[in-house]
């Protein structure tokens, strides 16, 4: 099976699932950019629940934009305020100490544009997961896909994941466990175990 997809902002568990279960993976970066996704906006599990991390970018709605010509509002520190999120949600995590020095560049380099931003986040996802999953990207826009699982409406916010097993997170014992955050969630609870954890899921 191969699959088309949106590359978002530290993709969520399901996003994942669907990657490691391809044959190959073709980015979607012909498409016009939508507010109210995943695509500038992650979910990690914070000390008070789930909490959402976005990056600002300069967007109208009135006029159609390319995702790939979407710039970020640099303007605002909020690539410091997002490290400071992940440290304090995620330090006391078993393997926080042994990613996030891959990551940290993510943080010290100022992207223009929102897409760039996202394709760097998951090239250095995939290197930390030792991975092989194969990735390219689109070449065109395909309203509907020839030969490829769709798998784009994984970007909408208010896409229903399956079940996902349960495994343990930070503050479990103060909220429960929470399905399908950030792929760093479950990289920073799970570690080396993650690409298996993925393998065993199922999206249907």
């Amino acid at each position: 099976m191969d699959c088309l997809i949106h590359p978002t902002y530290f993709p969520n568990i399901a996003h994942f699932v669907a990657m490691v279960k391809s044959n190959s993976v073709v980015l979607e970066v012909c498409d016009n950019y939508q507010k109210q996704s995943f695509r500038n906006r992650t979910e990690i599990c914070a000390s008070n629940g789930k909490l959402a991390l976005s990056v600002p970018v300069s967007y109208s709605q009135k006029n159609r934009q390319l995702y790939r010509d979407v710039k970020i509002a640099n303007e605002d520190n909020w690539q410091l305020l997002h490290l400071k999120s992940l440290q304090s949600a995620y330090s006391m995590s078993p393997f926080f100490e042994y990613y996030i020095d891959d990551l940290m560049p993510l943080f010290e380099k100022k992207y223009d544009y929102i897409l760039d931003l996202n394709l760097k986040c998951l090239e250095v996802l995939i290197d930390s997961l030792q991975s092989e999953i194969s990735v390219s990207k689109s070449t065109v826009f395909e309203k509907e896909t020839l030969n490829k699982t769709d798998f784009r409406p994984l970007a909408k916010r208010n896409y229903q994941a399956p079940n996902l097993e349960r495994y343990t997170q930070v503050f479990i014992d103060k909220h429960g466990f929470i399905s399908n955050l950030s792929i760093l969630d479950l990289l920073f609870n799970e570690g080396p175990n993650t690409e298996l954890y993925l393998s065993r899921q199922r999206l249907s």
